[in-house]
């Protein structure tokens, strides 16, 4: 808590929320000027060196059209956009908006309007075209004008100073938070001398290029593990990683998360066929057993209740540690939003004390290789992250799930990742998705789902040590950008 006066007539536009004032902030951005060179944000709108825009409200009424993706602002985290966003539209609502959106690789978006998302950005790649993004979001164009490279603005909308003044002046407008113009008040640093932005800016696009590379193979990986399993080679994952960038992105599915839950489909069944007073017609699809079935001459078809039963497999649910735990340490709490693309979020929105850690996390024992997996939710169940050695420092609530696999010669952790995340079986897992009061919910149907277990050992090595390397990589460059976003501008 911070404890300051000021006079009335400091007060600006009628604000009357303390933080807006922070004198500490304030004291720091004056130190910083110092050392580093400033920028004001408004200003550098205001001479061209920067453009800004927001998205659209498309309206619901687009959503699922199609396969292109309307980025929404929890498709942004660790810096990059979700490989399956939730939302598409079709061809014909694109062409409506693209030109006024007119977005271009290297372009930056920040969320402007929310809660603890506000201030997120990511940079886009590529791999993020074509798409269009909603009014929540802020996009940013580096141009010409401007005395340094969108990948340095990019690091510097990332330093400590920067996201201390966007909480400083988020505010809550109606239901959810925002920061209005207020971006323009930005002041942000870059180190003096072209010799060490060179440096930054190299650095950064060395880890970008990581991330945007593992996160193309994250997105295609489904797709190859399914012909993997139907032809029961590795064919179609060499034939895939030996193509160019431009081939390998035309190559590229174009998935949101309505592609788990398959066609629609019709059928008949008996009533004797019912189970457990289920009456939901997505249950008992038969298309996916017909996929099943044709994977059983190439694939050993399992159970997870079968691999839970033998011992291969064990399951464990989090705790839900209640709201006045929130903010209390620096231990993350793990939620169901907290990971996407294989790995968790670099900033968890909400930490526990010590104490509440040395509470829970003899029973929620985590370790290197357990994977978590959402339970609750609705279009997030069924993702899934691998926990590496930097992970294993959390508590997870009750909405996931942690799953470990205890015959890493049978079933290692990476190759169980990998099938977790077949479109086989995201597909039995929406299948087996109700909806329990406000939520939907998967419970215990979980153990029915079928994993297909490759019969072929070189394709069983080859599919764990892929997704090895992803998440390796993935890791490695999270952990740099987080790390030069620190080190560029400090105190």
């Amino acid at each position: 808590m911070i404890s300051f006066k000021m006079s009335s007539r400091e007060i600006k536009d009628d604000i009357y929320i303390p933080k807006y004032y922070d004198a500490d902030l304030k004291a720091d951005i004056d130190s910083l000027r110092q050392r580093y060179i400033a920028f004001n944000l408004g200003s550098l709108i205001d001479s061209g060196a920067i453009e800004v825009c927001t998205g659209h409200e498309i309206g619901k009424m687009a959503y699922g059209t199609g396969d292109i993706p309307f980025v929404r602002t929890s498709d942004i985290s660790n810096w990059e956009l979700k490989t399956v966003p939730k939302q598409g539209v079709s061809t014909d609502v694109y062409a409506a908006y693209a030109k006024k959106q007119d977005v271009k690789p290297g372009d930056i978006l920040m969320v402007k309007d929310g809660s603890y998302l506000i201030g997120v950005t990511c940079m886009l790649a590529d791999i993020d075209l074509p798409m269009l993004f909603q009014s929540h979001i802020l996009k940013f164009r580096v141009t010409e004008k401007a005395e340094f490279s969108p990948e340095v603005f990019f690091l510097a909308l990332n330093t400590p100073i920067v996201q201390r003044q966007i909480r400083s002046f988020q505010f809550t407008a109606d239901i959810i938070d925002t920061i209005g113009a207020r971006y323009r008040e930005i002041v942000f640093f870059i180190p003096p001398g072209r010799e060490t932005q060179e440096k930054y800016r190299s650095s950064i696009v060395s880890a970008t290029n990581k991330r945007v590379q593992s996160r193309l193979l994250i997105r295609q990986f489904p797709k190859l593990l399914e012909d993997s399993l139907a032809e029961g080679t590795t064919d179609p994952i060499d034939a895939f990683y030996s193509l160019e960038h431009e081939e390998a992105l035309k190559a590229l599915v174009s998935d949101t998360s309505s592609h788990e839950f398959g066609e629609t489909s019709f059928y008949r069944i008996s009533s004797k066929a019912i189970r457990d007073n289920i009456y939901i017609p997505k249950y008992y699809d038969p298309s996916i057993q017909d996929e099943l079935k044709a994977l059983s001459e190439t694939c050993e078809l399992v159970s997870i209740s079968n691999l839970v039963a033998n011992g291969v497999l064990s399951l464990g649910t989090g705790d839900e540690i209640g709201k006045m735990a929130y903010g209390t340490g620096e231990i993350p709490f793990v939620r169901t939003s907290d990971f996407s693309n294989w790995e968790l979020k670099h900033n968890v929105k909400q930490c526990v004390s010590k104490e509440i850690y040395d509470q829970y996390k003899n029973a929620e024992d985590v370790q290197v290789g357990d994977i978590l997996l959402v339970r609750d939710g609705s279009y997030l169940i069924g993702s899934t992250c691998l926990l590496t050695q930097e992970d294993t420092r959390i508590l997870y609530c009750g909405g996931l799930i942690k799953i470990r696999s205890n015959d890493q010669d049978y079933l290692d952790s990476n190759l169980l990742m990998g099938l977790l995340n077949a479109y086989i079986v995201k597909r039995q897992i929406r299948s087996k998705q109700f909806t329990r009061d406000v939520i939907d919910t998967i419970g215990t149907r979980l153990l029915e789902v079928i994993l297909p277990i490759p019969r072929d050992n070189g394709l069983k090595k080859k599919i764990s040590q892929e997704v090895m390397r992803i998440i390796q990589m993935r890791v490695e460059a999270r952990d740099e950008i987080r790390r030069l976003s620190i080190e560029m501008v400090s105190l």
